[in-house]
């Protein structure tokens, strides 16, 4: 299932759920990686091919030069390229993985059929607090997982405590560089609406009520700004795909099942 493509001398890994059903790429969030989407797969059983890259810094793909909306954009076209993928595809992105889906639906219209964007705010204004602060306490590499666990710290250790990966001399490693993360969070800033309007293929927009990460204002006007835009807002936090999985497979199957 895990595949590699070569982009700019940078090495893309890509896990193909296979199956004869329609492709959907799937772009996961931040400090996550493609693997995020098994469970995904496995509920949309051979309906669905997903295709789940590890985004650039994320999981098994190589750090980059710079962690740019472009930068993300170029390498989800050099996928949909390297699988001969011509076709519209359906997209789906989560968190930061969403923010890249909606800007891809607007570079590459021809290439998307339809968008779903889970908890991607478009207005965004990083101003550090928790999150960011347990990044920066973070260790790239350590002698043992312990070590790498502790200087996590307890938010930074659920994101990342089944997902160390082990080193050749016998340490260990994060499945993404704690600096690389903060570069991508701070490009992320700005405002996006001018993407999300960008495309007009079929949308859907996840939101968790009691998400801190996109304000219910902010969701109703996505929905309403945007014709063609469905949307389902689900009991729970911006953390959706992890902590009500469940809902969060129905509710992108039913939507993929109007298609």
């Amino acid at each position: 299932m895990r595949h590699t493509l070569t982009v700019d001398d940078r090495t893309l890994s890509y896990l193909d759920f296979g199956g004869p059903g329609r492709p959907l790429l799937a772009l996961h969030g931040g400090m996550s990686e493609g693997f995020a989407f098994a469970g995904l797969a496995e509920a949309l059983g051979g309906a669905w091919r997903v295709i789940a890259p590890d985004q650039r810094g994320h999981g098994e793909s190589d750090r980059a030069a710079d962690y740019s909306r472009a930068g993300y954009v170029s390498d989800a076209v050099a996928l949909l390229d390297h699988l001969g993928l011509d076709a519209p595809v359906a997209l789906l992105g989560y968190s930061l993985g969403g923010l890249n889906a909606v800007h891809l639906a607007a570079a590459h219209p021809h290439r998307i059929s339809a968008l779903i964007n889970a908890e991607a705010a478009l207005e965004i204004n990083p101003a550090g607090g928790e999150w960011m602060d347990f990044l920066r306490a973070m260790q790239y590499t350590a002698p043992t997982r312990e070590e790498l666990l502790a200087a996590a710290g307890p938010v930074g250790s659920q994101f990342v405590a089944q997902a160390l990966r082990p080193l050749p001399d016998g340490g260990w490693r994060l499945p993404f560089h704690p600096q690389d993360m903060l570069d991508s969070v701070e490009a992320c800033r700005g405002d996006h609406w001018a993407a999300w309007l960008g495309s007009e293929c079929p949308a859907l927009l996840i939101h968790g009520t009691r998400s801190t990460s996109l304000p219910q204002e902010q969701a109703d006007a996505m929905v309403s700004r945007r014709p063609g835009t469905s949307y389902t807002p689900l009991d729970g936090d911006h953390f959706l795909p992890f902590t009500g999985p469940e809902a969060f497979h129905e509710a992108v199957g039913k939507f993929l099942a109007t298609l």
